[in-house]
Parts: structure tokens; sequence; C-alpha cells
């Protein structure tokens, strides 16, 4: 796959993907920020010559793009599908709905193993800020969160978090990356709110629970804002270069 500076899905996260993996995580990215628009149709071979492997990982990328909803895969083509803020509004009220019930599971269990490991992540999270990394800090943010829902060790739940993921990751992706350029002073916020979250699996408190989940899933909407202004940020770039 070829490397160029206009790639959004950051390379380092690519070691160990397959090049249909590959393909899938920029296309996704694409079509998440707007640089591809709902309704445009995917060529197999256009895809492949772009990024230099053969049709089956172009195939297999559609694949994954089509169990996601991004695309639908037709005669002619694969359609992308639009990614509504309806769409996303549901996406992040299904992970309120996984994460409330992974901490009714905590509550009845030894939490200090995923305590541990969640106060690690944070303070990754706060180096990526001193180092104005949103990338590095989008990970870790939903390393996090994925932390949190592997601990309960519930296939079913988690089969449904690696549903959603891929999206999730590229939401978070290009909201993160918008506020390390305009609204950096908002961290301070939100690493509060990820310290609430520990706090209150630590204490197994069922209150504090809620309250960090209240802070931490009312700033969706802010999420919600900020992916649209990089759809049109995107967007402008793309019409500019042409």
């Amino acid at each position: 796959m070829k490397e160029n500076h206009e790639n959004l899905y950051p390379s380092k996260w690519l070691n160990k993907a397959s090049a249909g993996e590959r393909v899938a995580s920029e296309l996704r990215m694409r079509i998440i920020a707007g640089r591809i628009e709902s309704g445009s149709i995917l060529s197999e071979n256009k895809l492949a010559a772009e990024f230099s492997v053969s049709r089956s990982p172009i195939r297999d990328a559609l694949k994954m793009l089509a169990s996601e909803n991004r695309i639908r895969l037709e005669r002619m083509g694969a359609v992308v599908l639009e990614l509504t803020e309806k769409e996303i509004q549901e996406i992040y009220d299904v992970r309120l709905l996984i994460e409330s019930f992974v901490f009714e599971r905590l509550v009845k269990m030894d939490t200090s193993a995923v305590v541990k490991e969640l106060s690690k992540t944070l303070e990754m999270m706060k180096i990526a800020i001193k180092y104005h990394d949103a990338d590095d800090f989008s990970f870790h943010d939903v390393l996090f969160h994925e932390t949190i829902i592997k601990s309960i060790d519930h296939s079913h739940m988690l089969m449904i978090w690696n549903n959603l993921r891929p999206t999730i990751e590229g939401l978070i992706l290009l909201s993160m990356r918008l506020r390390f350029e305009e609204r950096i002073e908002d961290f301070d916020r939100v690493i509060r709110n990820h310290e609430l979250y520990i706090e209150a699996i630590e204490k197994k408190d069922r209150e504090l629970m809620v309250q960090s989940l209240h802070k931490n899933f009312d700033d969706v909407q802010g999420r919600v804002d900020d992916l649209w202004m990089s759809q049109q940020t995107y967007t402008k770039g793309v019409e500019h270069n042409d």
C-alpha cells in the first residue's frame, strides 16, 4: 500500500495489519471524514491501482466495510453509505449501554488489575497531550474504554464492541485531531472525566459510576459537532487541492 501525506489513518497503527485491513482502515477514515462522499461508487480496479495491491485485498477491505454498514456491495461496485448524525448518536447509545452493563459486573469483581491497567493508559494519554500527539491520545482513549469492556470477559459484549470499534476509532481520531488544533485546553476536563471512571471502578461506587458515565457521554454531542467540522475541513482541503 502506498504511503502518502494524504492518508488519514495512522500508518503506525498498521504494523501487524493485512493488506486488506490497511485498505479498509484508510477507506473507512475517508468515508467518516467525508472525503469520500455518500453515493460514491468504489471501483476495485481503481482502488487496487491507488493502493498498489491486487484486487484480492481490495475485495477483503470492501467486505469489511460492508459488514460495518459503511458501504453497500452491488454489481456495479461498492456504494458508499452516508454516516448520519443519527447513526453516530446511536453508536454512542450502544456504547453507553455496554459500559453501563460492564460497570454493574465490575461491582461484583476484584477490580484491582483493571484499575492498574487503566491508570497506566491514562498516564499515556497525559503524555500524548504533553507532546500534542492527537493520534497517540486517540489510540489510548480507545484502549482505555476497551480495557474496561474486556475486563468482565463477556464474549457477546465484546463481539458488539468489536463491531462498533472501527467506526468509533475513526470518530474519536477525527474529533481529537480537531481538538488538539483548536481546543487543547479542553483536555484538562477530558482527563478529569477519565480519572472519575477509574475512581468509580476502584470504589465500586454506583453513584460515582453514573456520574462518570454522565460526564463522559454528555461529551458525545461535542464529538459529533467535531466530526461535522472535520468533514468540512477535509472536504474543503480536497476541493482546494483539486
